[in-house]
């Protein structure tokens, strides 16, 4: 599969793509997608993984462990960028990730056969998590490969419309796992899904991975490492070359501070913040919000090839810095937007009746401590803010003086929150009692009051829901369509998977894939459900200003020149 050549011996100029540069891209973009997939199984399951792995903490809890053990998966892929990225630029792109595929492909298939905590205990959530540091790993040496590869096979002036399929893989590969999840959750049942079913999607991918496996093993090494090994041009220490002298480093720095962590906070946004947003915060069922992100999905993935295309005309940097903009401004009134739109019994009730916490600061405790039991939450202040966490009911803080206890008022009444006295790793029988009296008391009147359990779906504007939904998700193809092209022009051959793979990785591993975590995390802290959207506005607000200073733009730089 090599793609036409020039003189040079490398893709020849602007033209149609041949069919050997179809056959790149397809064989390169599918192998891509079912890897995401794989991925994302984890992140799209979050919910019902923390009851089957991290059962043995407080529900709260539980489900920000499990958005940890989420993250553990990004946190790693640096390193898996450094790693894979060492032996593609020496050995070269084809095999390197080949290798990564089975590695992801296998680490999923065993989370499907993987025994509960009720089956035996502390072992499985850390088995879990050890998966997810080998998909990590995995994924952190699959990206820089294959947005490499088809890259050195694009012609000049066409390589933000060919890496731009690249850029498609990760949205297919989620919208594909939300599929797959919806489908077979429809076919056993709601009861049966949340008890074995689902394990059936994790399992599917050893299917998935037989395909890719044979894929990939069809596919040629790329024009640009085959010309470059036979000219004994190879890199012997991409590490060193990439990170060790200064005129490449600080591109490296660039790249990450000036495009890669804004692109990485908006796409994670626009997908997994919204999916997450959705189905903890406004209480809509997992199913329609499945449903609603895959239909937003699918209508904005076609502009991942359409901004990767006008990239080559206009250039990379303008798309990419509008799609920061556009999200430090626009947030804040989109999710605001959508709360209205799929829960307005929810929206009409914080403005008519909000809810406030008055407590003393110095008894009040972080409530984003993801291994925290009940019992670590015994002052009256934690008790308070611990249950309204709980039932997602945002909330506003009032200091009150020093010893106060804490208060909770919705709109005109007021509930007094006890103090628990815990004897024995449980609360006394008499703080016990007394609990339980205040959160029905509080239950009681927030229902009262209008705030509901669950989103209705009779009530629910779905039309509008979709229109913002793929909004995000359209600010995520422009930031994200034409980075792939950008990156590969930032760094010569020699060590460009290396070099391009490190910032990305970190960029969308660290800043990107700690969205979720970090957002809910703050939500809990604060009380008030739209604070979480601080951390992305903050990131891309980083990333506009210091890529619009100082990143030069690429879509004219000659890929081969400075080999």
């Amino acid at each position: 599969m090599a793609a036409t050549l020039d003189s040079r011996g490398v893709p020849a100029a602007p033209r149609p793509m041949s069919q050997e540069e179809k056959k790149v891209i397809f064989a390169s973009s599918l192998g891509t997608v079912f890897e995401w997939y794989d991925f994302y199984l984890y992140g799209s399951l979050a919910a019902i993984i923390a009851k089957q792995f991290f059962s043995g903490l407080d529900a709260g809890a539980a489900f920000i462990f499990a958005l940890l053990a989420f993250a553990a998966g990004f946190l790693v892929r640096p390193f898996g960028a450094i790693v894979f990225g060492r032996l593609g630029d020496m050995i070269g792109r084809k095999y390197t990730f080949l290798v990564t595929i089975l590695i992801m492909g296998l680490s999923t298939f065993i989370v499907g056969v993987l025994p509960t905590y009720a089956a035996i205990g502390v072992a499985a959530p850390i088995i879990l998590i050890v998966l997810r540091l080998l998909q990590g790993l995995a994924l952190g040496g699959e990206y820089g490969g294959a947005a490499t590869y088809v890259a050195e096979h694009a012609p000049h002036g066409k390589r933000g419309a060919y890496t731009s399929w690249i850029q498609t893989t990760a949205t297919l590969g989620l919208f594909l796992s939300l599929m797959v999840i919806l489908g077979t959750r429809t076919l056993l049942g709601e009861d049966a899904f949340a008890s074995w079913g689902w394990r059936v999607p994790f399992l599917v991918s050893i299917l998935l991975l037989g395909v890719s496996v044979w894929i990939r093993l069809s596919m040629n090494e790329s024009p640009a490492f085959q010309k470059m090994k036979a000219e004994g041009k190879t890199s012997k220490a991409p590490l060193t070359e990439s990170f060790g002298q200064w005129k490449n480093l600080k591109i490296v720095i660039l790249a990450l501070v000036g495009l890669t962590a804004g692109q990485a906070v908006v796409w994670y946004t626009g997908q997994f913040y919204a999916l997450f947003f959705l189905t903890q915060t406004l209480k809509v069922d997992a199913s329609t919000a499945n449903i609603m992100i895959a239909i937003a999905l699918l209508i904005g993935t076609p502009f991942f090839v359409i901004f990767g295309s006008l990239s080559d005309k206009i250039g990379r940097k303008p798309i990419i810095m509008a799609g920061c903009l556009l999200a430090v401004l626009t947030y804040f009134p989109v999710f605001k937007m959508l709360t209205e739109a799929a829960n307005p019994d929810l929206a009409r009730a914080q403005a008519s009746a909000a809810v406030t916490v008055s407590a003393d600061p110095a008894t009040c405790s972080f409530q984003g401590n993801p291994v925290a039991r009940e019992i670590d939450f015994k002052s009256s202040c934690d008790i308070a803010k611990r249950f309204l966490v709980q039932n997602s009911v945002s909330y506003e803080n009032v200091a009150a003086p020093a010893g106060s206890p804490a208060v909770v008022k919705i709109g005109s009444k007021t509930i007094n929150a006890p103090a628990g006295n815990v004897v024995n790793s449980k609360f006394d029988e008499d703080s016990a009692k007394s609990i339980a009296a205040f959160k029905k008391e509080v239950g009681d009147d927030l229902k009262a009051a209008g705030y509901p359990s669950k989103a209705d779906p009779a009530k629910m504007n779905k039309v509008m829901m979709i229109v913002l939904l793929t909004y995000l998700v359209l600010l995520v193809t422009m930031v994200y369509g034409p980075i792939a092209a950008m990156l590969v022009e930032m760094f010569p051959t020699r060590i460009r998977y290396t070099s391009m793979s490190l910032p990305y990785h970190i960029g969308n591993g660290w800043f990107g894939g700690l969205l979720p975590t970090t957002a809910f995390a703050i939500v809990a802290s604060t009380g008030n459900m739209y604070n979480g959207l601080w951390y992305p506005i903050i990131i891309a607000g980083i990333t506009l200003v210091i890529g619009t200073l100082f990143i030069r733009e690429t879509k004219d730089v000659d890929i081969y020149a400075a080999d």
